[in-house]
């Protein structure tokens, strides 16, 4: 094959690449902003606030994690992984007395005459369902952020494709018109051919 046509090959496949990298990063973009919209915007319709700066609620030191975050309201997925690792599920801990929802639902079956206990197993749910949405939440954002990063890889490596292949294109407008891609390989099997019959 002559060099010349390798060339603009080569440069052809890393152009043609560097397009597909940018519609894959534009699609990646697209889908970190909807992504990023959505949870923002469905975090926001809740209207949760951790509680203030200095507050009671959060003075123990099992809420250390998200005084960053005292008196804000919840609108990010970091923001809801916080409220639910460290401020429902440390309320819920306190209510169900280190229990879990299934434990407790189990033991409200076996005595169905506990209202008490039922109102307990009541509120855990509430309370776990609500963690769940929040965590949810949290994945969603993270799978964003995800998306976000791989969009500027994407842009970069579009960018390095399209540099090498105008390199390439310009290469092969050096290139005599007659050289062959594996022509010095072809000599030096030809030579020593040529060295073992003699």
């Amino acid at each position: 094959m002559k060099r010349r046509t390798f060339d603009q090959l080569a440069s052809a496949a890393g152009l043609f690449l560097a397009a597909v990298l940018v519609v894959a990063g534009s699609l990646l973009v697209w889908a970190h902003n909807f992504v990023d919209h959505e949870v923002h915007s469905q975090l926001a319709a809740q209207q949760i606030y951790f509680p203030a700066k200095g507050s009671p609620a959060i003075a123990g030191a099992e809420y250390a994690p998200i005084r960053k975050y005292a008196g804000q309201q919840l609108t990010t997925g970091a923001q809801a992984k916080a409220y639910a690792d460290h401020f429902i599920a440390n309320h819920l801990k306190e209510i169900g007395g280190g229990k879990t929802y299934s434990q407790l639902s189990s033991q409200a079956q076996a005595n169905p005459t506990d209202t008490k206990l039922a109102g307990t197993v009541q509120t855990m749910f509430r309370g776990e369902t609500l963690r769940g949405l929040l965590l949810n939440a949290y994945a969603f954002g993270t799978m964003g952020m995800i998306a976000g990063i791989a969009a500027i890889a994407a842009f970069l490596a579009a960018a390095v494709m399209f540099v090498l292949g105008l390199l390439g294109l310009r290469h092969s407008r050096r290139v005599p018109a007659t050289e062959e891609v594996l022509a010095n390989r072809q000599r030096g099997a030809t030579a020593d051919r040529a060295l073992a019959n003699s």
